[in-house]
């Protein structure tokens, strides 16, 4: 059974369990890999310090409440949030980094940091 280099599509000599010709089509595999990875995670940590910085620039003092529309307007990303709290209430926060927020009546959000002593 021929096998051929998963890089550059050479056949194979050598061990059957090989993958590559040598040492350098190993290299850029690997490198093209990596690379397809860090780029959709630099698209991610993008979207995540978006909303991170408008959530910060829309939370006066630490608490306050915004509309759906203003934060859609800064160009916040509802599906992008780095975790969830859940309250003993039940209700759950979404958070970019330090700054969450909760979904309120009527397209509102209550957003607020996160402290030592809250959330």
């Amino acid at each position: 059974m021929e096998k051929h280099c998963l890089d550059c599509g050479e056949l194979i000599k050598g061990r059957s369990d090989k993958k590559f010709c040598d040492d350098q089509c190993r290299t850029n595999y690997n490198n093209k890999i990596k690379i397809e990875v860090s780029g959709s995670l630099k698209t991610i940590n993008k979207i995540l310090k978006q909303n991170r910085s408008i959530l910060e620039k829309l939370c006066v003092d630490g608490k306050s409440k915004a509309s759906k529309v203003k934060l859609e307007q800064h160009g916040f990303n509802f599906g992008y949030f780095t975790h969830l709290y859940e309250t003993q209430k039940g209700q759950t926060y979404k958070f970019c980094y330090e700054f969450g927020y909760l979904p309120l009546e009527q397209d509102y959000f209550l957003l607020v940091k996160r402290t030592t002593n809250n959330a």
